[in-house]
């Protein structure tokens, strides 16, 4: 009998650190800057925070990356639910909300290109932060493909 994979069988809260940390899919969408309004609506940007290494899709500085980068937030097991900024392809949010992961996850396909492939990833979509102005934000705005 085939074991199930630990993603279907614990929480996000169970999971160990190396388990949470290969939830994540590489897609980079949390690295992209974001902009809010009144009303609590999350609008994506092209921009990318300048830590973000846009064709590995990973951060340059991992360990270092909230003591560098102010307001990078944390995503744990006990925020990830409440983080409305997170996408609806992210693995934390799907496993978060009971839909498990989706084809493409490097978990399920076993190869993290498939992320690239499937068109999730920020890969060749984004600009670094460094090249746009604070004040031109809004002429970044874009929609993700949804999964």
């Amino acid at each position: 009998m085939k074991q199930r994979p630990f993603w279907e069988t614990k929480s996000l809260a169970e999971m160990s650190d190396e388990e949470w940390e290969s939830l994540c899919d590489g897609c980079a969408r949390c690295c992209t800057l974001k902009l809010d309004d009144e009303e609590g609506h999350v609008f994506f940007t092209s921009v990318v925070c300048w830590l973000l290494d846009q064709d590995a899709c990973r951060c340059k500085h991992y360990p270092d990356r909230h003591k560098l980068v102010g307001d990078c937030v944390e995503i744990n097991a006990a925020n990830v639910a409440e983080l409305n900024f997170l996408p609806t392809s992210c693995a934390y949010r799907r496993i978060a909300e009971g839909r498990g992961l989706a084809w493409w996850h490097p978990l399920v396909s076993g190869s993290p290109d498939t992320v690239h492939a499937a068109g999730i990833s920020v890969r060749g979509k984004v600009v670094s932060e460094t090249s746009v102005h604070p004040d031109d934000l809004e002429n970044h705005i874009i929609r993700w493909v949804e999964a």
